[in-house]
């Protein structure tokens, strides 16, 4: 139950799009949202011949992992183009219930860490502890995290990335983002992503400004509340992961907490 008093301004920084849902349910809790999307998706023009390959040899896989719904918009688009039946033994796996989702909108059975909805949840499921031998295509965003592939490839995998589409931070203008949020009075940013805290950061520099101390951040793992804190934000909120649902209840968490102090 939310604290009494004037509802805090939150501000969801998910990209264009794709945030509705985490929006109207933050509403439907009490909180006043504002938007302001810090990464923008954009699909990679065209495949190099190296990736056209992976494409054609889905069917060689075992095991095909998708990072992000993004991943499936993109990657699925690419795949299904070339294989409008997903070839038999080809396991999928996501790694949040959201992506999960797109993939079973799309027909596709997919398996899932559960509730640990990180890489090493879904590291930690059997299928993915034994694979020497075995191939895996990780259908991802370019850059990145690393740690599936390493982590795959040190228990005997083959792996091989599938890039299809990129990250790039918005054409945005520090001051006026730091002179927006003070004028709308947001006492809290919701962070999906480290690229997006990276983008913040680099826009807001919160080392600099003691006008930056009031606001916290949710943020979706205990790794990017790290990076948060070398960033110079204080005391970042850990939401259980990214999904509407974690970042909703640690919005709920510190607004009570905020309650509590005030």
């Amino acid at each position: 139950m939310a604290p009494p008093g004037a509802a805090p301004t939150v501000l969801v920084t998910r990209p264009a799009g794709q945030g509705d849902s985490l929006c109207e349910r933050l509403e439907a809790a009490g909180f006043t949202v504002t938007r302001q999307p810090l990464l923008a998706l954009e699909p990679l023009d065209g495949l190099a011949p190296a990736q056209r390959r992976l494409v054609a040899d889905l069917d060689r896989y075992q095991h095909c992992i998708f990072i992000s719904r993004n991943a499936v918009r993109y990657g699925l688009e690419l795949l299904f183009d070339y294989w409008p039946q997903w070839p038999v033994g080809v396991a999928c796996y996501a790694v949040g219930d959201s992506t999960a989702s797109a993939l079973r909108e799309a027909g596709l059975a997919v398996r899932t860490p559960g509730a640990d909805m990180t890489s090493e949840g879904l590291l930690a499921l059997p299928e993915l502890v034994a694979v020497r031998g075995d191939r895996v295509l990780i259908v991802k965003g370019e850059g990145g995290r690393q740690a599936l592939r390493e982590t795959l490839g040190s228990r005997g995998a083959e792996v091989d990335e599938l890039a299809c589409y990129r990250r790039v931070a918005p054409a945005l203008d520090g001051a006026g983002l730091r002179d927006r949020l003070a004028r709308e009075a947001v006492r809290l940013i919701l962070i999906s992503s480290g690229e997006a805290l990276a983008n913040l950061t680099a826009l807001l520099q919160p080392r600099e400004t003691h006008k930056l101390a009031d606001i916290t951040l949710v943020v979706p793992s205990a790794r990017v509340a790290e990076e948060a804190v070398a960033a110079g934000w204080q005391q970042p909120v850990v939401a259980a992961n990214a999904a509407d649902d974690a970042m909703l209840a640690a919005a709920q968490r510190w607004w009570s907490a905020l309650g509590e102090s005030e």
